[in-house]
């Protein structure tokens, strides 16, 4: 007979299960998707719509894209109180922070 992860953690102590939760968090936050960042924040398609001067339905399709352009990303992630950072990550090396795209404007709204 298989074990849930819901009995198997009732099983484990009250700190270790803190830290696999804490854990859990970290692994969700650094993988989440635009929808997933939007709905995290507590903010609607509409709500994200008025702040970038876009329709609903414009929201909609750029949560659903692949390949945003770097400026579009950047409104949506600041139309959220964020800051918008570009790491390069290579085998063996420490990350390097992208600079330079702060002052990209944005000459084509979003999709």
């Amino acid at each position: 007979m298989t074990k849930s992860l819901r009995d198997k953690m009732k099983s484990v102590g009250s700190k270790r299960r803190k830290k696999i939760e804490v854990r859990a968090q970290q692994l969700i936050a650094e993988e989440m998707a635009l929808r997933e960042l939007r709905k995290a924040h507590h903010r609607t398609q509409v709500s994200m719509a008025k702040q970038l001067g876009i329709s609903q339905d414009g929201v909609s399709r750029l949560e659903k894209r692949s390949d945003l352009l770097l400026s579009t990303l950047r409104n949506y992630v600041e139309a959220m109180g964020g800051n918008l950072r570009l790491v390069a990550e290579f085998p063996d090396q420490p990350p390097v922070m992208l600079t330079g795209f702060a002052d990209i404007e944005d000459d084509h709204p979003a999709q």
